[in-house]
């Protein structure tokens, strides 16, 4: 971290899953972000811990993205967990200035706050939590919209479009047979923490300013030629440039995956859902 003494730093610290429109005030003006890779919920209540809408790289570059020069990125460990709040904020929060949102709590028991760092000295500016219709923007909220599909509120809250992202696979041909090619995304990676559970069905999408449909989910009407687990397999309005991989944008949710009596229906469905969205 920067020179403790150097009277121009600022530091702001959270977790920042999403880096939604209430984190962006609290690392506004900050010239370090002060985080951690796991959420402390996964090392003191697993059973608890959220499932999350970034993989630490993605909050990183999220964070950075807001103007902060330097992260510094804990891991969240028992040592950490035990440490008394006073050490913990004389070895990370070495700083004149100090932003923080209104419930952060730091060191043993969470016995650490903002009163604690004023009484050390340090310039404490607790930012009050930004509003979405009528309440509070948090992380867990945001988790529940997007598992309840309502990408609109999620979108809002964050203040732009969630995305998911992976690897583009080899398909099986069936979206070309059925007159709309696809291209399919395997979604995460096996090393990112438990993500967000979105549910399987029909989004619509964006990529690099090409709008599409998506499903996200196994195909169960293809039976035994159905995914294993879920895929985002998404039909643009005109054919994408190649690309190895693709960080996908939702607009909204359309419906439910659902498995069809036969392939004929499955097809008169999507054009149905291509009608509803212009694709």
């Amino acid at each position: 971290m920067r020179d403790a003494d150097d009277q121009g730093v600022c530091i702001a610290v959270g977790f920042f899953d999403g880096v939604h429109r209430g984190h962006r005030a609290i690392l506004e003006g900050a010239d370090v972000a002060l985080t951690f890779r796991n959420h402390p919920l996964s090392l003191l209540a697993p059973e608890r811990a959220p499932r999350l809408m970034m993989s630490p790289a993605d909050r990183e570059a999220a964070i950075r993205a807001c103007g902060v020069s330097t992260v510094v990125s804990l891991d969240f460990t028992r040592e950490l967990a035990d440490m008394p709040p006073e050490e913990f904020a004389a070895r990370y929060l070495r700083a004149r200035r100090v932003r923080c949102g209104e419930n952060w709590r730091f060191g043993r028991g969470g016995s650490g706050d903002a009163g604690l760092l004023r009484e050390m000295g340090v310039e404490v500016t607790v930012v009050s939590y930004a509003e979405y219709d009528g309440d509070r923007i948090s992380s867990t909220r945001i988790r529940a919209a997007l598992e309840s599909g309502d990408v609109a509120s999620a979108n809002a809250m964050l203040g732009r479009r969630f995305s998911v992202e992976g690897a583009v696979m080899r398909g099986k041909g069936l979206g070309g047979e059925l007159g709309f090619p696809t291209v399919n995304v395997a979604v995460g990676s096996p090393d990112d923490p438990p993500m967000v559970r979105l549910p399987r069905g029909v989004y619509e999408v964006e990529w690099r300013g090409l709008r599409g449909i998506a499903n996200f989910g196994v195909a169960p009407t293809m039976r035994e030629r159905a995914w294993s687990r879920p895929v985002l397999e998404v039909h643009f309005a005109e054919p994408p440039p190649e690309a190895p991989e693709m960080k996908v944008e939702l607009l909204r949710f359309v419906r439910p995956e659902r498995e069809f009596q036969s392939v004929e229906d499955l097809r008169r469905q999507i054009a149905a859902d291509c009608a509803i969205i212009g694709v």
